[in-house]
């Protein structure tokens, strides 16, 4: 902004230089253009003063919170390191496509549900059961006889 200023005080010297006298009409219109770019430079020089000072401030702060997230985060690194290892371990997985009886809607499943004899899978839609774990138990040995005791077996 340094650059602005020379140049209003070139254009002062300019008007004293061609002896543009301000009791003229022209002389007083170009005298008040010269004082209104003159504070013109000088606000701008000062508002390049409180920009500068304001971006060495909030580079101090951006610091002086650096170190506040490295010691309040510094535990929380081996818990995402962990969580990396989940979603690993859940792309592992394999599903299977089942239709809901009641809604139609198509539900992956876990594959391991299946054969987990304590588990009932509900429908995320409807909240119907798609496998019961009781199913198993109507159905003893696959045999199909739908036996309710053991004397029947």
């Amino acid at each position: 902004m340094k650059y602005l200023s020379e140049e209003v005080a070139y254009l002062r010297g300019l008007a004293e230089g061609l002896e543009i006298e301000s009791e003229t009409k022209e002389g007083k219109i170009i005298c008040k253009i010269i004082d209104v770019l003159e504070n013109l430079a000088d606000t701008l020089d000062d508002m390049q003063d409180d920009y500068d000072e304001l971006v060495e401030y909030v580079e101090s702060v951006d610091e002086d919170l650096s170190d506040v997230e490295e010691i309040v985060y510094e535990d929380d690194e081996d818990d995402y390191d962990d969580y990396d290892d989940e979603d690993e371990e859940d792309d592992e997985m394999s599903y299977i496509e089942m239709e809901c009886p009641n809604c139609g809607d198509v539900v992956d499943i876990d594959e391991e549900l299946l054969f987990d004899d304590s588990v009932d899978v509900v429908c995320p839609n409807c909240q119907a059961i798609i496998l019961s774990s009781d199913e198993d138990e109507e159905d003893c040995y696959g045999c199909g006889c739908s036996c309710e005791d053991d004397d029947e077996k």
